[in-house]
């Protein structure tokens, strides 16, 4: 007797909306919206994913624009650095994505013309995302009211008493809700801008990127912000805990648990698993399906190998496995994301997964 349907998995804060459609007209346009007060740090962030080529590495072309009220004259930062914008406001209405840098003084106002540009272009549908202390731009838009956000560990209280209609979460990397990302402070810039490069182009695209500013290319946004950092009595246990990470890496396609790696490392599961989450701010299980879900992108993007495969070598066992987890994760399905991203570069015969 045939069953119904499993129902599908709800989706996570990484997962937002379904993967836009490749536009392969024109290069994807970012806008890097402008004015005094924005921090150095998040404009040099957002220059370097988006406004560097390296089409000789295979990465995707992008257009970025620096944004402003005024094209006439230099935003200054901190440090003695200027930024010349060369796009007015009225540029983010054809703009793919919209990215908003955090401030050197998280109250700073933004000017009237930007706040009402943001909202223009978040009611357009386009994707809006600030960097750090950028949420408080987005808050003084009134587009984060009755939405959730984050930003540094050390600001969450400053943002909910300053902005008490937003509800600020405690403690992720970065999150999404109606189409506007925000992110933790410094380093979680980056690991949303290679998440937003991603879902628009793909797996490959991002750690093409990744590799080239020597950075990890996978951080989800679940992960904890604050990681508790090993003590000489601990450097063993987290020497062991790098081991298993590396071990599970070569044999994502076999069937490991999370009691086959805590055995590998020489600890009781609770142990293992205490260890794992204050090295890596994320648990064991957590960690092995993201790196399952890598790899099943991976192999999406680069073979053609069959869904079955696919989902063999990267440790989901079945295709249906591995439906539900990219439903959940990704908001969509592993052939869709071969249709947006696939290279056709790589034969099944030359996977780069092991076999």
């Amino acid at each position: 007797m045939a069953t119904a349907p499993a129902p599908a998995p709800t989706p996570t804060p990484d997962a937002a909306a379904p993967l836009p459609a490749p536009r392969p007209e024109r290069p994807f346009s970012v806008a890097l919206v402008a004015f005094p007060g924005v921090r150095a740090f998040d404009v040099s962030v957002i220059t370097e994913v988006w406004g560097t080529d390296r089409a000789d590495r295979g990465a995707p072309a992008f257009d970025l624009r620096r944004v402003a009220a005024d094209t006439d004259t230099p935003i200054p930062m901190r440090g003695g650095l200027t930024l010349l914008p060369d796009r007015p406001l009225t540029w983010l209405d054809t703009a793919d994505l919209v990215v908003i840098p955090g401030l050197d003084d998280h109250l700073t106002p933004a000017p009237p013309p930007v706040l009402d540009a943001l909202r223009r272009a978040h009611a357009r549908g386009t994707t809006v995302a600030a960097l750090c202390g950028g949420a408080f731009t987005l808050a003084q838009s009134g587009l984060l009211d009755g939405r959730r956000a984050i930003t540094h560990w050390n600001l969450v209280d400053l943002l909910r008493t300053h902005h008490p209609r937003v509800t600020v979460v405690p403690d992720a990397l970065f999150i999404e809700d109606d189409n506007i990302w925000t992110a933790a402070g410094t380093a979680a810039g980056i690991d949303l801008c290679l998440h937003l490069v991603r879902r628009t182009h793909g797996a490959e695209a991002a750690a093409t990127i990744a590799r080239s500013m020597v950075t990890a290319p996978i951080r989800t946004g679940t992960q904890a912000q604050f990681i508790e950092h090993p003590t000489p009595r601990t450097d063993r246990d987290a020497d062991a805990l790098a081991a298993v990470r590396e071990h599970a890496l070569r044999h994502l396609h076999e069937p490991l648990t999370v009691n086959d790696l805590a055995a590998y490392a020489g600890m009781s599961p609770r142990s293992f698993a205490r260890h794992f989450t204050a090295a890596t701010g994320t648990t064991p299980l957590r960690w092995l399906l993201d790196q399952r879900l890598a790899a099943a992108q991976k192999l999406l993007e680069r073979t053609d190998l069959p869904m079955p495969e696919v989902a063999r070598r990267a440790g989901f066992g079945s295709e249906v496995t591995m439906r539900q987890h990219f439903a959940s994760r990704l908001a969509t399905s592993p052939r869709a994301y071969r249709t947006a991203f696939s290279t056709g570069s790589v034969t099944g015969g030359s996977s780069p997964i092991a076999r």
